[in-house]
């Protein structure tokens, strides 16, 4: 029998906030799911994470390096295909799903892409609005995939399209 699986992380966030107001806690729903992705784009899918949480131990201007040329001869990504890609590695790796995930979760992305002949953004920067915190994240098209949120909610320190 297949069961699937939300895990529903709950995450505190602490910020600074004026006397007499309270910190938000937020809580986020993982969609993990391993079994729902077929056992060959799994076992690849797999590997694609754990290739991404080597890369991600390494200093930014390698990351870059690596990426920049693993980039070449690819096409852009559609939205659609990053969007799936990304759903991919959230089905099959638990650690990519929370919070702290977002460089693994972002960089198996665009190396699941690439696997396919595509290229999204990748894209490091920090948040806009409070709690300020470094991200990375993926575009393609010129919009934020998977992440809920406006366009300008993140500011950019470099990409690699």
């Amino acid at each position: 029998m297949l069961v699937s699986v939300l895990v529903s992380v709950s995450v505190s966030v602490s910020v600074m906030v004026p006397e007499g107001e309270r910190a938000v806690s937020t809580s986020q729903v993982v969609p993990y799911d391993p079994r729902s992705v077929p056992l060959g784009p799994r076992l690849v899918t797999r590997l694609v994470v754990v290739c991404a949480h080597v890369l991600a131990r390494r200093s930014p201007a390698r990351i870059r390096d690596v990426l920049r040329r693993l980039r070449k001869g690819a096409r852009p990504a559609t939205l659609a295909e990053a969007a799936r890609a990304r759903e991919t590695v959230l089905a099959v790796s638990l650690a990519a799903g929370g919070q702290q995930g977002c460089l693994p979760r972002s960089l198996a992305t665009v190396l699941l892409c690439r696997l396919r002949g595509q290229w999204p953004t990748w894209c490091v920067g920090v948040r806009t609005q409070p709690p300020f915190a470094a991200h990375a994240w993926v575009e393609a098209e010129g919009v934020l995939v998977g992440e809920g949120a406006p366009a300008d909610y993140f500011q950019r320190f470099f990409t690699v399209d």
